[in-house]
């Protein structure tokens, strides 16, 4: 079932939204090498909480400490006075290979891409048209199974809003849909494992690979962006 929300409750998500921003950048000034990810969990759960809001979902995280030339996806939801917030960012930790660094910055172009798709009177498809038309270019590949969706009272609501598509094709977009739409980008082949925890999941050719997250309300014109990368954005740009 697709929900249309009112100004005042896509006002509400936008507030949830904004709080995973600032969690992202939060979490974004801890990533260096060394750092382990089970002590990034706990500082997103302890900033989330404390800005009075509750994770809206958490992983599996390890004591995998960081290299220098790793990327980070932190992808980090929140649930505020009953709506959720979702967004993801790719940090890189040190020096990065310029390659990675291309991925990250074609991958983050291509939600934009998407996110100018998802206007009242598109379909689905124009989203996923969008995105992979835009990445497949440089020979990257796109993650099938893993995709984007609805985001309302509850993390994952429908429509699904996959990363590729046909154009003209899928469930019509109309005004007052909440979309969370995230390319996961791949600098290697599209295929994906899920490891042994059941949470997990790497590139089967063990590439690196690019998630970046917004939550938009799509309204005639031109979609209205919910959440923001300013945060994390200040955090890179200060590396």
């Amino acid at each position: 079932m697709i929900h249309f929300r009112t100004d005042n409750e896509i006002e509400l998500l936008r507030q949830a939204a904004l709080l995973v921003g600032k969690t992202l950048g939060e979490v974004g000034k801890h990533i260096r090498p060394g750092v382990r990810t089970i002590d990034l969990d706990k500082l997103a759960e302890e900033f989330i909480r404390d800005h009075g809001a509750t994770p809206a979902f958490k992983g599996i995280p390890g004591n995998y400490e960081l290299r220098d030339g790793d990327i980070v996806s932190i992808d980090c939801g929140t649930v505020l006075n009953g709506y959720v917030g979702d967004s993801a960012y790719t940090f890189c930790c040190g020096e990065v290979p310029e390659e990675v660094k291309l991925l990250l910055r074609r991958t983050k172009e291509s939600l934009y891409k998407g996110i100018e798709a998802a206007v009242a009177g598109n379909r689905i498809g124009d989203i996923g048209y969008a995105v992979q038309s835009h990445v497949e270019q440089f020979g990257y590949g796109v993650v099938r199974e893993l995709v984007g969706h609805g985001v309302g009272r509850k993390m994952h609501e429908d429509p699904q809003v996959p990363n590729y598509g046909k154009r003209g094709t899928g469930t019509k977009l109309n005004e007052g849909m909440v979309l969370a739409i995230e390319p996961m980008i791949t600098l290697g082949k599209k295929e994906i494992v899920q490891e042994r925890d059941g949470w997990t999941i790497t590139t089967r050719d063990r590439k690196p690979a690019a998630h970046f997250e917004h939550d938009i309300a799509v309204r005639h014109g031109k979609a209205e962006i919910l959440s923001s990368f300013e945060w994390a954005e200040a955090v890179e740009n200060n590396q």
